[in-house]
């Protein structure tokens, strides 16, 4: 997978949230990975899937 960095919210350091593009038409998205139980019980968040949390200026404006 070819995987492009798009933007972050601590430019130019790398070790932040980031949104990536891939070659497979998709986004990765590195933040803040939610732990609450609760949180994770409201979105019903299945086994194989994560939640991370990020900034809105890293989505807002994002191509």
């Amino acid at each position: 997978m070819e995987v492009t960095r798009v933007r972050g919210t601590c430019d130019p350091r790398p070790h932040c949230p980031t949104l990536y593009r891939t070659d497979r038409e998709t986004y990765l998205v590195q933040g803040y990975v939610v732990t609450d139980p609760q949180i994770l019980a409201e979105l019903d968040v299945p086994d194989g899937e994560s939640v991370v949390e990020v900034p809105v200026k890293l989505i807002e404006g994002a191509p």
